[in-house]
């Protein structure tokens, strides 16, 4: 393919020739990968519970049909661990929650509670404390059909949608994903339906009574408190204001629905908001429900197995931000701008910009619109870590008036979206209020937006490449960066596994922003990487670093997390070490003969210590990028962007 050879640049005599092979494969490899219309798009992997609740919220709708149901059943028996658990992530920990709704999803296949499979996980949940010891979610869809009592799940009145912005714990206080789940959960809240599920699964109770509540004088103690009022609100809500709340929430998740039928590109507002607008009286052939629903097809990939045929769900899916990261690995590869490919997914990306307003613009009133989402469709909630990538993608490609606009339109809203302490979050301006972790309904994942080390280092990078290194703004952001470095020298990993990912991403922004290399933070997190590298020569960490330390900067090397420690080093000026010596001939030594990378291991992050994603594409763009820019001489690698 003339023109999109990786090595534009003649190899310093030093450079291993191999290592230049592999990465002229990769590349070939990822250009194979695109699409006829300019953008990358690698499955996003995560957990059973996605085909799971996608057979209950059909049970619920009443449109399951067998194939589904058996295709779905198929990959869940096939994800079941050894010990008759099903874990949250590969070659993870068995987890109750995950395990009930695996459970019950295979009960609606028709399998039999004393079928030996179920028999073991059966087992497994009553050891873990059974239904009694899983996570409201799970809770709520066994209340759904029955199986659980409505009183026992925390209360989520909807009247919470007539708050105002600036009443505390209004909808707006939530991070965006948990806001749009939230919402149609309280019109099912309110609603209590109970919808026949056609099987029990009351043996998975122990008959444990619930835990006494924490005591009335810590803030969990009394929020508990204040669930019990809530409840009692419940049997008696006024009913003029009930009316209205219900309507107003249903107008609300209306308004919120994409072109293409989700709600903002992921699994959990989806399913809840049709199933709380069917349970307010939508039919399924509303055109809200209709579109829903023909947009959920875009979502399932099936698949041909030894065992049959395959159907799972995609919690979400992430074309935007592979293609940004796509551009970034080609350009640094040494691919012409103006090739094709780079032109193609250029324009792609100049039509998926943003120019109308979300829920952001509720704290930021006076932002102009622009930036980029991370989804097909999901024009309500653009984010910070999307719309930096985004920039430094078109930056590898051929000028153009557009790419300056749409650049500048970026710029603008990103100063407007940095929160008060210099840094940024992915989705919302300042949604910071810890206190919602109290609440009785906040067992599971992430409910707000903070600034994270990754986030924000991905557009101090994006800032710096664009020249505005010395922008009070941007410095603020770096010296927030170097208040978050952890003791140990690291940095946490908000979306991606964990440390190593956290440490892979501030470094190189760090050294853009023009801090030195001997920079006592640079060096820190430097030796920090170097000390954490595997024997093999590869890097990995693993997920059960979220909540046990020992895990910190440990686990089985896998190429993305070897590329983005490659990275950092190459950013702090170590590119010659024997560590990046090492991490590049375990790239090269582990590459398949297509030009890509197994990594069954997940490395991205949903919700730290809860929700996690394997990013298909990750094994393959980071490499890229990382090789790249080793295996291009330091004097063309000053000004990448």
């Amino acid at each position: 393919m003339a023109g999109l050879s990786a090595r534009s640049v003649q190899p310093n005599a030093d450079d291993d020739a191999s290592a230049h092979a592999a990465l002229d494969r990769a590349v070939e490899h990822l250009l194979d990968l695109q699409d006829p219309a300019g953008w990358w798009k690698g499955e996003l992997e995560t957990n059973v519970t996605m085909d799971a609740e996608d057979l209950m919220m059909r049970q619920f709708l009443g449109v399951r049909t067998d194939e589904q149901t058996a295709q779905s059943a198929t990959w869940i028996r096939s994800q079941q661990r050894d010990d008759g658990s099903w874990a949250n992530f590969r070659f993870g920990p068995g987890d109750v929650s995950t395990s009930v709704e695996a459970y019950v999803a295979l009960r609606l296949a028709g399998d039999d509670a004393d079928d030996q499979h179920l028999k073991q996980a059966r087992q497994f949940i009553l050891d873990s404390g059974g239904v009694e010891a899983t996570r409201v979610f799970t809770r709520i869809w066994l209340s759904l059909f029955g199986q659980w009592s409505w009183d026992d799940v925390p209360a989520l009145p909807p009247e919470i949608v007539l708050a105002p912005a600036w009443v505390p714990f209004n909808v707006y206080d939530w991070g965006c994903w948990a806001r749009q789940t939230l919402v149609p959960l309280t019109i099912l809240g309110a609603l209590r339906p109970n919808r026949p599920l056609g099987v029990s699964v009351d043996e998975l109770r122990t008959g444990s009574p619930a835990p006494p509540p924490a005591p009335p004088t810590t803030w969990r103690g009394a929020f508990t408190r204040l669930d019990r009022a809530l409840h009692a609100y419940e049997r008696r809500p006024v009913r003029s204001v009930r009316k209205l709340a219900l309507r107003r929430a249903a107008e609300w998740v209306v308004a919120r629905q994409e072109k293409d039928g989700c709600w903002g590109g992921i699994q959990p507002p989806w399913v809840y908001s049709l199933m709380a607008l069917h349970a307010i009286g939508y039919p399924l052939d509303h055109p809200v429900l209709a579109a829903g629903l023909a947009g959920w097809e875009r979502f399932t990939i099936r698949e041909e197995t030894p065992d049959g045929t395959v159907r799972r769900i995609e919690a979400c899916q992430s074309p935007v931000w592979d293609t940004a990261l796509a551009l970034v690995a080609l350009g640094d590869a040494g691919v012409d701008p103006e090739a094709g490919p780079m032109v193609r997914a250029r324009d792609w990306l100049l039509a998926e910009e943003i120019t109308v307003r979300g829920d952001w613009a509720v704290r930021r009133p006076h932002t102009p619109a622009g930036g980029w989402a991370f989804e097909f469709d999901n024009d309500g909630y653009p984010d910070t870590d999307d719309t930096a990538e985004v920039v430094l993608g078109l930056r590898r490609t051929a000028e153009s008036p557009q790419v300056e606009e749409a650049v500048r339109r970026a710029r603008i809203w990103l100063r407007g979206m940095q929160c008060r302490d210099g840094g940024w979050g992915a989705f919302d301006a300042d949604n910071t209020r810890e206190l919602a972790y109290q609440l009785p309904f906040c067992d599971f994942g992430a409910v707000i937006d903070p600034p994270s080390a990754d986030v924000t280092a991905h557009v101090v990078e994006m800032f710096a490449h664009e020249g505005h290194a010395d922008d009070p703004e941007v410095q603020r952001a770096v010296r927030w960066l170097l208040d978050a470095q952890e003791k140990d020298g690291s940095w946490f990993g908000r979306w991606g596994a964990n440390h190593v990912y956290g440490t892979g991403a501030v470094l190189p922004a760090l050294v853009a922003a023009g801090l030195s290399r001997h920079d006592r933070a640079v060096v820190r997190g430097a030796n920090w990487l170097t000390a954490h590298q595997n024997a093999d020569g590869g890097w990995g960490e693993d997920l059960r670093s979220y909540t046990d330390p020992t895990w910190v900067g440990k686990g089985t090397s896998t190429a993305s997390q070897t590329a983005w420690a490659l990275l950092a080093l190459e950013a702090a000026g170590l590119s010659g070490s024997p560590a990046v010596r090492a991490g590049i001939a375990w790239l090269v030594a582990t590459q398949r003969p297509d030009g890509g990378w197994d990594e069954p291991q997940f490395t991205g992050t949903g919700f730290p210590g809860d929700f996690y994603i394997n990013y298909h594409l990750y094994r393959l763009v980071f490499p890229v990028t990382a090789l790249g820019r080793l295996l291009t001489p330091a004097g063309d690698a000053q000004d990448r962007a």
